[in-house]
């Protein structure tokens, strides 16, 4: 037994150096990436083998390494939501867990809304900058999310379209419902449960596999952006780069940690510390969903989350929890229109903030979401075509950070929905125990 306890010891300190280890290492790849990067953007330019082979095979490289996480993204949530429902003491827990998880989201959302709104007022980025005279980008979308049209699309009419696709609306569904009905068999086919815990075991081991590669995935991600992002571009917005960057910053390293260490026993700085891999995977990819297997791995190896609030809720916040995507969306909005001479009066503002709610939960959790909405609000709003090319030139950047945002968003709701789900257990324990006595 006391063998046994030592080799549990050693296990746990080896896992946590691993996981120290592989942090530091993508740390290393994500500056070194940019740095090497930018030094082939300025100095290396004219050389055909540096500027074009060099940054082909990186951008190659950086697109296979995020296709493997993706790869493994659909597999995971359908098993991962299966298994937290089966592990569930009963399925009133899930409705419970279930309604706590959607209402955080929302009002995590709505909170970023009106900060951002809150600072576009008081700052009023973009008066006073001449931005009519830019060239011409394409808006790919053009009409608003119909709310209606957003929960009919939940159900799927074809299931292996909706796995090919990656609908993870669609999938966390049908998860839903596959373990919602195992666990009212009562154990009825304990061959299925198995398979599905197995099946979770097995994903878990594989994003263990894949997360060995980090570094040099993305290494390679962040010497494409260095050797291909124009700096001169940054100069001419830097107070817009400003605002959103700053806003996303504070929602990360400050609010979100506070609001942690206030609901739950974790404190800010161990929630910091804690989601450190997480930040800088985000950063990479600028994909929540290519960060669903991580953020799994920081609530259920380093938080201590349960695996059932985990697995329920971090596909779903990688679907519809936005808090960055609703900074970036509000300040680029006000800029834009700003810039162009159409500032935003304030009997547009109802509208326009339920019209940026309806766009950051149907941003899904893929690069560039944010960067479309916005083109559908300029669309919506009469703004000229040209108002995009500012928001397209510089969505990379900023869809890296915000990305980090809502997955550490992610990290800090399920975090409390966690602490609340405890207190629940040991409210019910108790009562248990004064009945019997």
């Amino acid at each position: 037994m006391e063998k046994k306890k030592a080799h549990d010891r050693c296990a746990t300190k080896q896992g946590k150096h691993m996981t120290k280890s592989l942090s530091t290492r993508i740390f290393i790849g994500l500056f070194s990436g940019l740095i090497l990067g930018s030094i082939i953007q300025y100095f290396l330019a004219d050389v055909g083998f540096f500027s074009g082979t060099l940054v082909e095979v990186a951008s190659g490289l950086g697109t296979m390494f995020v296709n493997m996480i993706m790869m493994m993204v659909v597999p995971l949530v359908f098993v991962s939501i299966v298994c937290g429902v089966l592990e569930l003491d009963d399925l009133k827990s899930f409705g419970r867990l279930g309604g706590k998880t959607f209402g955080f989201y929302i009002i995590n959302t709505l909170v970023a809304i009106f900060a951002a709104l809150t600072v576009a007022l008081l700052l009023k980025p973009g008066l006073g900058v001449d931005m009519t005279g830019g060239t011409g980008a394409e808006i790919t979308a053009t009409e608003l999310p119909n709310l209606m049209q957003l929960i009919v699309n939940i159900v799927p009419s074809n299931p292996v379209a909706a796995f090919t696709s990656g609908n993870m609306l669609q999938v966390i569904f049908m998860a839903l419902l596959v373990g919602g009905v195992i666990k009212a068999m009562n154990g009825a086919v304990p061959l299925l449960q198995q398979g599905f815990m197995e099946g979770n075991k097995l994903m878990m081991k594989l994003i263990g596999v894949v997360m060995q590669l980090a570094p040099i995935g993305v290494f390679a991600l962040m010497f494409k952006l260095g050797a291909t992002l124009e700096a001169s571009l940054f100069l001419s917005v830097v107070e817009y780069l400003v605002v959103i960057l700053s806003l996303l910053l504070l929602w990360i390293f400050v609010v979100y940690p506070w609001a942690v260490s206030l609901f739950t026993p974790v404190s800010a700085k161990t929630f910091r510390a804690k989601t450190q891999e997480q930040i800088l995977f985000s950063l990479s990819t600028a994909s929540s969903n290519a960060t669903i297997p991580v953020t799994m791995r920081t609530l259920t190896e380093k938080l201590g989350v349960k695996r059932a609030v985990a697995g329920f809720g971090v596909p779903l916040g990688a679907t519809m929890n936005m808090g960055g995507v609703s900074i970036y969306i509000t300040i680029a909005i006000f800029f834009v229109a700003n810039s162009f001479g159409a500032p935003i009066a304030m009997d547009q503002l109802p509208a326009l903030l339920f019209s940026i709610f309806l766009l950051s939960v149907g941003a899904g959790g893929v690069p560039g979401g944010g960067m479309v909405m916005i083109g559908v609000l300029i669309h919506q709003m009469g703004l000229p075509v040209e108002a995009f090319v500012i928001v397209a030139a510089l969505d990379r950047l900023i869809d890296m950070v915000l990305t980090s945002c809502n997955v550490v968003g992610d990290a800090a709701v399920l975090t409390i929905v966690d602490a609340t789900e405890n207190a629940h257990d040991e409210a019910q324990e108790e009562a248990r125990q004064q009945q019997t006595a």
